[in-house]
């Protein structure tokens, strides 16, 4: 089942980051009217729920239709074609575009990381409208930032015994394949000399390696190891230096060189060196999802922020920002690394909004490529925050 969405209505206007309307009328605003949605319910697409399709019906003639289509096509994935759309429409002659295609095709090279076609087409933008034309960034995914492995993450607990090598070497396959290992030794008890040994060379072999090591809450067992080493009595060394090696890990540096005192005095050889150790990273749990990218990278303080591609009914992303606002009257929402929306997601962030518009609250999303922004507009979206687009 097709339904048309787009319908007439007064026009609204969406302003580039910094700028604004002015006597000399050189306030930057898409050309085409913004569209009105139909009673679509965009609430009832929970996972398994039938989608409507929708069509794009072209009620305008020339730059709208041409504006709304290739809008569409991106936030569906249809890059190419939204491309084609663009290109047709500012390469026909006897068209007159505006400066909104014109941004939402240099976005798209941006975005898209063709830069060759990008600045085939700024000097012509540049002509045109007598501004500089933005500067290129490459925004494609291509050069996103990969994301980092987790720490592998390993709890140790009850009694380790001297036969506990196979134990151990899984920790170091896991650190090697990570770069990194978080060893929570809390609840470790019974730990005899040779265990001792064993963890030791396991910390120590990762350490040659240069693989960062992380013991966390090692202070239980750093209080039953010292009620076994005595100043003087030359035995147990393994777990002489175990506990030495725990003091480090808990920054505890008087303790630790007190102990290497009383461990030179005793084996009668130098003892470790202190050496300053990052502090225990937060626990992260073994089974927690990497996802690229990071869902929200900013300092709450300062903002929400909206990145990557938001596709999909249940999108994680939008629930959160709906929690985040919950209890907030004004909301910046940074888009500067937000690339691109599909028509579900906007239809649930106009939802969204419109909720907040009602309740008196104040949205602003900031930085928002012309590609997603034309969606927005399209959406309706605009009516219901205020969107700023990224230089």
């Amino acid at each position: 089942m097709a339904l048309p969405f787009f319908g007439r209505k007064p026009t609204g206007s969406i302003a580039p980051e910094g700028k604004g309307p002015s006597a000399k009328g050189d306030s930057f605003s898409l050309p085409p009217p913004p569209t009105e949605l139909s009673e679509l319910d965009f609430t009832a697409t929970e996972a398994g729920r039938g989608l409507v399709a929708v069509e794009v019906q072209e009620v305008g003639a020339g730059i709208g239709a041409a504006y709304e289509e290739a809008a569409v096509l991106y936030a569906n994935g249809n890059v190419a074609e939204a491309e084609q759309v663009l290109v047709a429409t500012l390469d026909e002659p006897s068209s007159n575009p505006g400066e909104g295609l014109w941004m939402m095709l240099l976005d798209l090279y941006r975005l898209t990381g063709k830069r060759q076609q990008f600045e085939s087409r700024v000097l012509d933008y540049a002509t045109r409208f007598e501004r500089s034309p933005p500067p290129w960034v490459d925004l494609s995914a291509s050069v996103a930032k990969p994301a980092q492995p987790r720490p592998s993450t390993v709890s140790l607990a009850g009694s380790l015994s001297a036969q506990a090598e196979a134990q151990l070497r899984q920790i170091a396959v896991a650190a090697r394949r990570t770069g990194s290992a978080r060893i929570d030794v809390g609840r470790l008890k019974g730990l005899g000399d040779g265990a001792c040994g064993q963890l030791r060379a396991v910390l120590d072999e990762l350490a040659a390696e240069r693989i960062k090591v992380t013991l966390a809450n090692v202070g239980p067992l750093a209080q039953e190891l010292a009620k076994r080493v005595e100043a003087g009595r030359a035995e147990d060394r393994d777990t002489w230096l175990l506990l030495l090696e725990l003091l480090q890990h808990s920054g505890d540096q008087e303790r630790f060189e007190n102990l290497a005192i009383d461990y030179a005095v005793t084996f009668e050889e130098s003892p470790p060196s202190w050496k300053d150790l990052p502090p225990p990273a937060a626990p992260v749990a073994a089974t927690a999802p990497v996802t690229t990218p990071a869902p929200q990278s900013a300092n709450e303080q300062d903002g929400f922020v909206l990145e990557g591609e938001l596709c999909g009914a249940s999108n994680d992303a939008l629930k959160r920002f709906a929690a985040y606002v919950a209890d907030r009257r004004e909301v910046a929402v940074d888009c500067t690394q937000l690339r691109r929306l599909d028509f579900v997601c906007a239809g649930q962030l106009f939802n969204i909004l419109a909720t907040l518009q009602a309740q008196g609250k104040l949205v602003g999303l900031r930085n928002v490529n012309a590609m997603v922004a034309a969606l927005l507009r399209v959406m309706s979206v605009d009516q219901v925050a205020h969107v700023t687009l990224r230089s």
